[in-house]
């Protein structure tokens, strides 16, 4: 793990803990602080007491808010009525035409042609002007920034400016006052504008607190799970503080999002989206070790059902909870009841059978059932397959 290093090259940002007290001082009776809840259950399996910090709770569904607001309630008045603009895919979409709504100004917001459908209607919902542009988040920040010099807008930036990072440190803030005797805090890394303004309050108010940062790995630029941190480059202003006050940065795989977002909604009945559940998921895949008092940041919720479905079912298969198998049994009547009859004395649910009278694959007289069960364990699944076999059904496939 290594620790904080001092910046070079002579570059500085304004960011400090007094900005971040400014803004926490203006979000007074706006911007609500989030619970923070110890969890029993997760203190239990990784050790140390483990905290969850629910900005999946904050307004629009993620921290976004906080950071979209302090920018442009400090914004003269001639930008203010001019309007606002600016690029994401999602959670910052909605956060900046929230914010802009709540201040009485007009937002235009860029958003990539692959935004779920759900999220552009959301950011509509907040009273943005939605504009579709580009494949990627790149591709729509270029002609955010575009249109900002044509029309005389003020570009809202998602992670990468002094007063958006300062409005998310004030979460940092927040942890020290809930939870004076914290050690370590967790957070997602995407454009890292989170995790700059929470080390900056943390190091500058507690420099024993050790800042660890998340970032989802993705291979060969596929799309990610965890897409509201899907972002190639970190900011040039994020970098300088993360250099300077990040102890840590470590990557995680796919299929441990998908079973953290899992475990939240099961144990904790949370339901988190990709970016959120990045924290849990280094403390599953052993990237990150619990140390005393730890804080995972679940910094939004915003995730579209049909992925959540996915993710359920993608969660399910990596915990050994999901059996997959293929039966061979006679193409008599009566054949198909006895299987699952020997299923369900197994204490197993069916959650979907596909029987192939027409698989060419098997012998003649004999039919293909494919299962897809739900199990207790991969013990469970391994019972069910040995005494399948022991009532004389061939079986093959994995749990």
């Amino acid at each position: 793990m290594r620790g904080p290093s001092s910046a070079s090259g002579g570059f500085k940002t304004g960011l400090t803990a007094g900005l971040i007290r400014e803004a926490k001082a203006a979000f007074e009776g706006v911007i609500r602080p989030t619970p923070l809840v110890y969890s029993t259950s997760f203190s239990a399996l990784f050790g140390g007491d483990i905290y969850l910090k629910l900005e999946n709770l904050q307004k629009t569904g993620s921290f976004k808010p906080r950071g979209a607001y302090n920018k442009i309630r400090s914004l003269s008045g001639e930008e203010k009525k001019r309007g606002v603009i600016a690029a994401s895919s999602g959670n910052h979409a909605q956060g900046v035409a929230w914010a802009a709504s709540f201040c009485g100004i007009k937002s235009t917001i860029v958003m990539p042609e692959t935004a779920p459908i759900t999220k552009r209607v959301a950011t509509a919902g907040y009273g943005a002007s939605v504009v579709s542009y580009g494949s990627s988040f790149d591709d729509s920040c270029a002609r955010a920034i575009e249109l900002a010099r044509e029309k005389g807008l003020a570009f809202i930036h998602p992670f990468d400016d002094e007063l958006v990072m300062a409005g998310q440190g004030t979460i940092g803030l927040e942890i020290i006052e809930a939870l004076p005797g914290v050690s370590t805090v967790i957070v997602p890394v995407g454009g890292g504008g989170l995790i700059s303004g929470i080390a900056t309050v943390l190091k500058e108010t507690r420099k024993s607190v050790k800042v660890i940062g998340v970032r989802a790995r993705r291979k060969d630029g596929t799309a990610t799970i965890a897409d509201g941190i899907a972002i190639k480059k970190i900011g040039k202003k994020a970098s300088f503080v993360i250099k300077k006050y990040v102890d840590d940065m470590v990557m995680v795989e796919e299929d441990s999002i998908a079973e953290a977002i899992l475990k939240l909604l099961e144990r904790k009945k949370l339901v988190v989206e990709g970016a959120g559940a990045v924290g849990l998921a280094a403390l599953m895949e052993g990237k990150v070790k619990a140390n005393g008092k730890t804080v995972i940041v679940l910094s939004g919720g915003n995730i579209d059902v049909t992925t959540l479905d996915r993710v359920i079912r993608t969660g399910l298969l990596k915990e050994g909870r999901v059996a997959r198998l293929a039966v061979e049994i006679a193409d008599v009547p009566g054949a198909l009841a006895g299987l699952t009859s020997e299923i369900a004395g197994l204490k197993s649910n069916i959650l979907h059978v596909n029987h192939m009278r027409d698989a060419v694959e098997v012998s003649v007289g004999m039919t293909k059932v494919e299962l897809i069960l739900e199990v207790e364990d991969d013990s469970h699944a391994k019972r069910i397959r040995k005494r399948l076999k022991q009532k004389g059904f061939e079986t093959d496939g994995g749990a």
